[in-house]
């Protein structure tokens, strides 16, 4: 199953716009005003599914997962000298990438593919390609980009 992750040209929060192949909308996130990175995403009926919400004041970037409101886990960027790492402590998921951050994987506990990363270079605005092996799994896949578009967002 692939979703295309858009962010929107004009916002003055983070706003994403996301949708399945055949163009119809998956989800829509938007940002928050908070201290630090708040995203929220809805289905397309306007009901709230997840949130990815920065801490801050940690000595690296982290994001904590919730899932209908109950936190699902969280994602934090490793200290590292050139190629990037993420910890993500949920469901014993790991993400694997190159070292501009924009191809990269999201793996199982037992090395099978979750979900497969891919920024188009040549857009206006930020746009990935999540290519989600599990349908089930389309959600978590998407809050792992949003908290790693905006740990980079951060850092640039």
């Amino acid at each position: 199953m692939k979703l295309l992750f858009k962010q929107r040209f004009f916002s003055w929060l983070d706003s994403y716009d996301v949708y399945y192949e055949d163009g119809s909308t998956a989800y829509t996130v938007q940002g928050q005003l908070a201290w630090g990175h708040c995203l929220k995403i809805f289905d397309p009926q306007g009901y709230e599914l997840g949130t990815v919400k920065e801490r801050v004041l940690t000595w690296m970037p982290k994001f904590e997962l919730y899932v209908g409101g109950a936190y699902a886990g969280c994602i934090s960027k490793e200290f590292t000298f050139f190629q990037p790492r993420y910890n993500i402590e949920c469901n014993g998921w790991q993400v694997q990438g190159d070292m501009w951050e924009w191809n990269y994987s999201v793996c199982g506990p037992a090395g099978d593919l979750v979900a497969v990363v891919s920024k188009e270079i040549w857009n206006w605005t930020d746009t990935y390609v999540i290519d989600v092996a599990q349908p089930q799994d389309a959600l978590m896949a998407l809050m792992f980009v949003l908290a790693i578009d905006a740990e980079k967002c951060s850092r640039d």
